[in-house]
């Protein structure tokens, strides 16, 4: 073993002792993190879906009928997890509750899930906040989660790449349709994403809608593809039923 690799070791171990891991679920002992491996056995697999868009399915599927009907500007979408219980409450805590160790936590997941296919490209840009939300929240969840899978991939982080042209209103509740027409032109690349092939980061899909808004910019600014890597996948909401007219 070498020198310096017993010091990181011995570092390691003194912060261990000094703050030992304690689970962000359960509040239990961690397992090397702070997570135990009770918990993180909960976490839900993203399971099968569309290698297109990335949406869940019984079965995988090289592109589901919404992706045959209008295919997305990027080439693939994969998701480490399901936007369902135990996760979303980690996401939620760590998006409006600014628990960092529940950060550090998920974004440890998604860069042991994607690292090894990240490496294969050139770039990762975070998708930017919206400026109000940024302002509230005091950091961007993507640029927080993208920092660790480029450290592990060695691929270069780009957090400026990608910019917001107009703010969209929140949609959470919209269905497909009226988010595309939110997030349509609201996002621009500069030059540096030039001749890149670009892995996006993202903390949650639901439609794609916004990752094939900031797709279609970074190939319009000269990417040569877009692949889209997110902590967890949502089911699309439903588009609501016309009323019916007496």
């Amino acid at each position: 073993m070498q020198s310096g690799d017993r010091v990181d070791r011995g570092i390691t171990a003194l912060g261990a002792w000094l703050l030992p891991w304690r689970c962000v679920l359960c509040a239990g002992a961690g397992a090397g993190r702070d997570l135990c491996a009770r918990c993180a056995a909960t976490l839900p697999d993203a399971g099968p879906g569309c290698a297109r868009c990335g949406v869940p399915l019984a079965a995988p599927a090289a592109a589901c009928g919404a992706c045959l009907r209008r295919p997305p500007r990027y080439a693939a979408l994969a998701a480490a997890f399901r936007y369902a219980w135990p996760l979303d409450r980690l996401v939620q805590d760590y998006k409006f509750a600014h628990a960092l160790a529940t950060g550090a936590v998920l974004a440890a997941l998604l860069a042991e899930r994607f690292a090894t296919r990240v490496a294969a490209l050139d770039l990762i840009v975070p998708v930017p906040l919206a400026r109000p939300r940024l302002a509230a929240r005091g950091f961007n969840q993507a640029l927080e989660l993208a920092r660790p899978v480029a450290r592990a991939s060695g691929t270069h982080l780009v957090s400026h790449a990608l910019v917001r042209t107009r703010d969209a209103a929140p949609q959470s509740t919209l269905a497909s349709a009226a988010r595309r027409a939110a997030v349509r032109g609201a996002f621009r690349a500069n030059a540096e994403v030039v001749g890149a092939r670009v892995a996006l980061l993202d903390d949650v899909v639901t439609t794609g809608a916004t990752a094939d808004a900031c797709a279609r910019a970074l190939v319009a600014a000269g990417a040569k593809s877009v692949e889209v890597y997110a902590l967890a996948r949502a089911a699309p909401p439903r588009a609501q039923p016309a009323a019916r007219s007496a």
